[in-house]
């Protein structure tokens, strides 16, 4: 799967799972890490949790294993690592204080009309 791709199916795992502000940032000309984030928030560390399981089962569920995950214990930034993609699930507060949209402001934000569900766009409007 290339990695554009997964980055679009955790967003939307996320998304199902009622996050907020979730963002997909390319970052390919930005660092050598990754080449994309999936930025989150969640509204307790129990939803934090919650999403990150979520994306996680649902990749699992076509094949896609991710290499490694920091945060479950603490559950106020969970990180999860696909290689090509990374993801971050934040409490509100972690999110605030942390501000990765901000700190890698050069990158390129994929829009959400590539990703998320036509339906899901027109209901959040």
């Amino acid at each position: 799967m290339e990695s554009k791709e997964l980055a679009i199916r955790l967003a939307r795992a996320l998304d199902a799972k009622k996050a907020v502000n979730v963002h997909i940032l390319a970052v390919e000309d930005l660092t050598t890490v990754t080449e994309y984030f999936v930025i989150a928030t969640g509204m307790s560390t129990t939803h934090v949790g919650a999403l990150a399981d979520e994306a996680e089962f649902q990749l699992d569920r076509e094949g896609v294993k991710v290499l490694r995950t920091e945060g479950h214990d603490g559950k106020r930034w969970v990180l999860l690592d696909y290689g090509s993609v990374i993801v971050h699930v934040f409490t509100q507060e972690a999110h605030d204080y942390y501000d990765l949209e901000h700190l890698w402001a050069d990158a390129t934000v994929v829009p959400a009309s590539e990703w998320m569900p036509d339906d899901a766009e027109t209901s959040k409007e």
